[in-house]
């Protein structure tokens, strides 16, 4: 089975759960889960913030039926860019209905296909 290599979770998918947990502003990556069970975490949604982890989470609190969250800060943008890629192609059956998009303005390739070939 994949790993996400996200070490930060899970935890509640709460306003107050993640201002506990997500305490700097920073580039981010994300993933979600529908279920609450205990000891086991199913990714059904993988995201990404290029600036502000924490408030992009707070957007799907109370919006959507996930219930739980992991995430890990990186340094730039386009290492997160390059990490919600690899764990949007490594696990099957996500919620997510496109591919992660590339941020306005820049020319990155996903590392994993050929989504943003010309």
């Amino acid at each position: 089975m994949p790993n996400t290599g996200l070490i930060n979770g899970p935890y509640a998918l709460t306003n107050e759960s993640i201002d506990e947990h997500i305490a700097r502003t920073s580039s981010g990556v994300y993933v979600l889960e529908r279920s609450r069970k205990v000891g086991s975490f199913v990714v059904d949604y993988v995201g990404r913030s290029d600036s502000d982890v924490n408030g992009r989470l707070k957007k799907w609190v109370g919006k959507n039926r996930y219930k739980r969250f992991k995430f890990g800060y990186f340094s730039s943008p386009k290492s997160a860019f390059d990490k919600e890629c690899e764990i949007y192609h490594n696990f099957n059956n996500l919620d997510n209905d496109i591919h992660p998009q590339r941020p306005a303005g820049t020319d990155w390739e996903c590392l994993y296909c050929e989504v943003f070939d010309e």
